[in-house]
């Protein structure tokens, strides 16, 4: 692959800018308020206990108080939207947990879109599903499950459990 002259000259002038437009980048230093972590979820409930010890953990390693603030309601679209509506400027962050892949099946009109409008930053925990039904049941995998309950609509019952 051929560069012309200029192209190759302007790439050149970037790669030996670059170390400089870091360190002006890096001078800030973050976070230099209280940052807000929204949780979508009730008090007092795992991903609350979650995000406060995450949040202390962060608070006593960056210097700067994480204020926790729950805003449950809508299957966690209440929170997600405040978290959306913020200014994108890194003081707000969002606790997600796997009902955002969920809500746009359950919900016919989001006021945002979860994929486009939101960026992962980190990982936090990881969950185990599990999917439990009487032994009497007549499916024993979940192709088995998903295929009954299209073949009997409506006649299938759900509950969801949490252990800690």
């Amino acid at each position: 692959m051929k560069l012309a002259r200029r192209r190759l000259l302007s790439l050149a002038a970037g790669a030996a800018a670059f170390p400089a437009v870091l360190r002006v980048a890096a001078a800030e230093t973050y976070p230099s308020r209280p940052v807000h972590f929204i949780v979508s979820f009730a008090a007092g409930g795992p991903n609350d206990i979650v995000a406060r010890i995450v949040g202390q953990y962060l608070s006593d390693h960056l210097g700067q108080q994480f204020v926790i603030e729950n805003r449950a309601g809508a299957a966690g679209n209440v929170g997600m939207q405040s978290a959306l509506s913020s200014a994108p400027d890194g003081y707000t962050i969002a606790f997600v947990g796997p009902n955002y892949a969920i809500n746009p099946a359950l919900y016919e009109k989001l006021p945002f879109d979860f994929i486009r409008d939101s960026v992962p930053v980190a990982g936090i925990m990881r969950l185990a599903n599990v999917m439990d039904v009487n032994p009497a049941f007549p499916a024993k995998n979940v192709a088995e499950f998903i295929a009954y309950a299209k073949a009997n609509p409506g006649k299938i019952n759900l509950s969801q459990n949490r252990l800690i």
